[in-house]
């Protein structure tokens, strides 16, 4: 499976990839960034099966960097993962279609939505 993480805060893309590898049996081909405009040219040459989004990003925040993914490609399974578990972020995570809103504090969580 190809994720993409797209996080700012180089601990957090650690402490996910960690989540990932030690919660399978299989090694993923995870690439990472750390803005939107990077995060907008790896989608296009790598197709990742899944997006790990921050919402607070550098350059161009999540949601915005989200939309124009899905911009190019609707089908983008993308998966916000944020601190910030307002019901407003949650919404407009769900009017993005995402596949799914996790928070930060509930990492475990994401092992649940990519099996």
């Amino acid at each position: 499976m190809k994720l993409l993480i797209v996080e700012d805060h180089a601990a957090m893309r650690k402490t996910l990839r960690s989540v990932l590898n030690n919660g399978s049996l299989v090694r993923h081909e995870i690439y990472e960034c750390d803005n939107g405009e990077e995060a907008v040219r790896l989608f296009a040459i790598h197709h990742p099966d899944y997006i790990l989004m921050d919402i607070q990003l550098r350059v161009m925040d999540g949601f915005a960097t989200s939309e124009l993914i899905l911009a190019n490609d609707p089908a983008a399974r993308i998966i916000f993962v944020s601190s910030h578990n307002a019901p407003s972020f949650r919404e407009r995570a769900k009017n993005l279609n995402a596949y799914g809103f996790i928070a930060k504090d509930n990492l475990n969580e994401l092992l649940h939505l990519l099996n």
